[in-house]
C-alpha cells in the first residue's frame, strides 16, 4: 500500500512538471519570445539640432556652433576608483588650463550615480579649433569620451536681445512641457526662443539596433532621422542696427512695425546685454552688474514695462468722448491752464492755457484742459469701454513670451481691485494717461496702427517655418464702424501735431523723406506734483528718476499709412524733443530701404 502511495505521488509529480515544461515551452513561446526580441533590440534616441533664428533677409540672428563636449566612464566616483578620476581630470587640466581640477570634479560628481551607465559629461563645449590639438590625446583614454555637440551662438551679441532671447539649461518644467528637452539639454528662456521652443527644438529621431547579450551592435534595424524647423523673422538685421544706433545711451524701447498687418520691422528694450553671457551659465558677478542696473536691462520693456501713457492715450479718450454724442468735434472748449474740482487743482501743461480749443486743436496742442472738462461731462463708464476695445488692459498677442495687461482704470476696476468707489478727479487724471492707467509700449503702437488705419493688427515677429509664410489675423471691426466715425478728424489732429503751427511734435520731427508724418506726444509723470507749487519745476531741472517719462507714436506717410513708430524714452521729459529726433531719422531710413513706398505724383508735396 505504501509502495502504491509513493508511486502515485511520484507520478502526480512528473504529470505536474510535465504539464509546466508543456506551458512554459509551447503555450508561453510566444510571449517569451517577444521579450528575447525586446532585450536584443537597443533604442537610442536621436536629439535633434535647434533650428536657427533668421532676419526677412536670412542674415543669421541665433545660429549653432559646433564643437565637443568630453565625458568620463561612470561611477569612478566610489572610493576605489577614486584615484583614477583623479587622474583623468588631471589629464583634462593639463590640456585645457581654463577647467580647474576642482570645477571638473564638482561636475562629475553632481551627475554621477550609482545607476548611471552612460559617460558624464565634465566639458560641455570644447570649440572645434581648440579640441584638433588634443583630440588624438584624449581619444586614446579608454575611460573618456569624445561627442559631438553644439552650443547656441548670437552673432550679433546685444543687438536685439530682447526679442531674440536666449536659451541655457533644461530644467524639470522644461521637460515636463517637453520631453525632448531631456534629450537635448538645452531650452529657450526668453523671447522668440522661448515663445518658439517647441518649434526650434525640432522632433527627435530613433535608432533601433539589434545587439548581443554583451551589448554589441550585430545591424541596424532601423534609423529614423531627426527634424529641425528654423525660424525666419520679420525683423531687418540692418534697421535694427540703425535702431539702436539712433537710441544711442538713453532707456527706454522702439518698435517699427507695418501699420497695416502688424509686421514688426523692427524693435529693441534699452539697454540690451549680451546674449552669449546666457548659454554657457553667467558668472555671479556679471549677473549682480547686471540685477542691480537702474535701468533694468533685463526688463523687457516692450511687453513688460508698464507706464502711464500720458497724452499719448488723448485720440483715444477724444474717440470715447466723441461717440456719446455730448460733445462733437466742433465744440469750443475754454482752456485757462487750471481746473478746480473738489478743492483740488487739476493743472494743464501750459499754465495759461490754449483759450478756446476744439478737439482738433485739444489734439494738436495736447491741451489736457479740454480733456478734464470734456471727461467730466461724458464720464469714465463711457470712456472706458472704448479704451478696452482698442486693446488697452489685455494682451496684444505679440510672438513675445509673458506679456503684462496693464490697466485701464474704471469704476469696477477699482473697486474690484481696492473696494473703493471711484471719485470725480480720478476721470480727469485718466482722461491724460496718468493715475492708474497703464500700457506697455507694444500696446501704444497696435493702438497707433487703429488710428492709422482702422483695423486691429496682431502685432508680431514670425515670418516663416522653414518656407511655410505664417499669417497673423487682422480684425477689421475692433470698433464698430459707427464708432469710427471720429477717426479722420482724429487723424487730422495727429497731423497737425506734426505739421501745423504750435503742434507739440512740429519742431522735432526734420526728416528729409517726401512725405509727412502723423504723431503724438506724450509726457507720462513719474512723480507727482504738490498742489501747493505754483510753477512746475522744469525736467531737465529735475532729478533723472524723477523726470517724466517720454513718449512719442507715430504712423506715415499720413495720408497712405504704411508703419507706425513708437518711441518711449525713459525718464526722458519731453516726447517731442526726445522721440521727435530718434523717429524722423528712422522714417528716412525707412524710405532709404525702399520699405515706404510713394508714388512719383506724391514726392514734391511734403513741404
Amino acid at each position: 500500500m505504501r509502495t502504491k502511495i509513493v508511486l502515485g505521488m511520484v507520478f502526480a509529480v512528473c504529470i505536474a512538471l510535465l504539464v509546466r515544461v508543456y506551458y512554459i515551452s509551447i503555450k508561453s513561446n510566444a510571449y517569451y519570445e517577444e521579450i528575447a526580441q525586446q532585450n536584443a533590440i537597443k533604442v537610442d534616441e536621436l536629439a535633434p539640432l535647434r533650428g536657427v533664428i533668421l532676419d526677412r533677409k536670412l542674415n543669421p540672428l541665433s545660429v549653432n556652433r559646433l564643437g565637443f563636449s568630453i565625458g568620463i566612464t561612470p561611477r569612478m566616483s566610489l572610493k576605489s576608483k577614486q584615484e583614477m578620476l583623479d587622474e583623468e581630470i588631471s589629464f583634462l587640466a593639463s590640456l585645457m588650463p581654463e577647467y580647474t581640477k576642482e570645477g571638473l570634479t564638482k561636475a562629475y560628481l553632481k551627475a554621477d550615480s550609482s545607476y548611471n551607465h552612460d559617460f558624464v559629461d565634465v566639458i560641455d563645449f570644447v570649440p572645434y579649433d581648440k579640441m584638433i590639438p588634443h583630440f588624438a590625446k584624449i581619444a586614446q583614454r579608454e575611460n573618456l569620451k569624445i561627442k559631438i555637440t553644439s552650443k547656441r551662438h548670437y552673432p550679433h551679441a546685444s543687438l536685439a536681445s530682447h526679442v531674440i532671447g536666449y536659451v541655457g539649461k533644461s530644467n524639470t518644467q522644461d521637460v515636463l512641457e517637453d520631453e525632448t528637452a531631456k534629450l537635448v539639454g538645452f531650452s529657450g528662456k526668453t523671447g522668440i526662443e522661448k515663445y518658439y521652443n517647441a518649434i526650434l527644438q525640432g522632433v527627435k529621431g530613433e535608432k533601433k539596433t539589434k545587439v548581443t547579450a554583451f551589448n554589441q551592435a550585430i545591424e541596424e534595424v532601423s534609423k529614423t532621422l531627426p527634424h529641425s524647423n528654423d525660424l525666419v523673422l520679420s525683423l531687418d538685421l540692418e534697421l535694427q542696427r540703425y535702431v539702436e544706433s539712433s537710441f544711442e545711451e538713453a532707456s527706454g524701447a522702439v518698435i517699427v512695425m507695418n501699420a497695416q498687418n502688424g509686421e514688426i520691422l523692427a524693435a529693441a528694450s534699452f539697454p540690451e546685454y549680451d546674449l552669449n553671457t546666457f548659454v554657457g551659465g553667467i558668472s555671479q558677478e556679471e549677473w549682480s552688474r547686471l540685477a542691480n542696473d537702474l535701468k533694468h536691462p533685463f526688463t523687457n520693456k516692450l511687453v513688460n514695462g508698464l507706464y502711464p501713457p500720458g497724452s499719448v492715450i488723448k485720440m483715444g479718450v477724444g474717440m470715447a468722448i466723441l461717440n456719446t454724442g455730448i460733445i462733437s468735434p466742433s465744440t469750443l472748449i475754454e482752456s485757462t491752464g487750471v481746473m478746480e474740482l473738489g478743492g483740488r487743482l487739476f493743472r494743464d501743461w501750459k499754465k495759461e492755457g490754449h483759450g478756446m480749443v476744439n478737439y482738433v486743436r485739444a489734439i494738436q496742442r495736447s491741451c489736457d484742459d479740454y480733456f478734464y472738462k470734456t471727461s467730466l461731462k461724458v464720464g469714465i463708464d463711457n470712456i472706458a469701454p472704448f479704451l478696452s476695445k482698442l486693446g488697452f488692459g489685455q494682451k496684444t498677442g505679440v510672438d513675445l513670451p509673458r506679456e503684462f495687461l496693464g490697466i485701464v482704470p474704471s469704476r469696477e476696476w477699482k473697486k474690484k481691485r481696492f473696494g473703493k468707489g471711484w471719485a470725480q478727479g480720478e476721470t480727469l487724471i485718466s482722461s491724460i494717461g496718468q493715475g492708474y492707467f497703464l500700457v506697455t509700449p507694444m500696446q501704444i503702437a497696435k493702438y497707433t496702427a487703429f488710428l492709422a488705419t482702422g483695423k486691429g493688427v496682431t502685432p508680431h515677429f514670425l515670418h516663416k517655418v522653414n518656407d511655410v509664410e505664417i499669417d497673423f489675423p487682422v480684425d477689421s471691426a475692433l470698433v464698430s464702424e459707427e464708432e469710427k466715425r471720429f477717426l479722420k478728424v482724429t487723424q487730422e489732429g495727429m497731423y497737425e501735431v506734426a505739421n501745423a503751427p504750435g503742434g507739440t511734435a512740429v519742431n522735432h520731427l526734420k526728416h528729409t523723406a517726401p512725405f509727412k508724418i502723423a504723431a503724438k506726444t506724450g509726457t507720462a509723470q513719474v512723480v507727482g506734483i504738490s498742489q501747493t507749487d505754483k510753477k512746475r519745476m522744469r525736467e531737465e531741472d529735475m532729478e533723472y528718476f524723477h523726470r517724466s517719462h517720454a513718449w512719442l507714436t507715430t504712423y506715415a506717410p499720413h495720408d497712405n499709412p504704411q508703419y507706425v513708430i513708437t518711441v518711449l524714452v525713459e525718464h526722458g521729459g519731453h516726447g517731442g524733443s526726445e522721440g521727435g529726433p530718434i523717429a524722423a531719422k528712422i522714417y528716412d531710413k525707412l524710405y532709404e530701404m525702399g520699405y515706404i513706398t510713394i508714388p512719383e505724383e506724391s514726392k514734391g508735396k511734403k513741404k
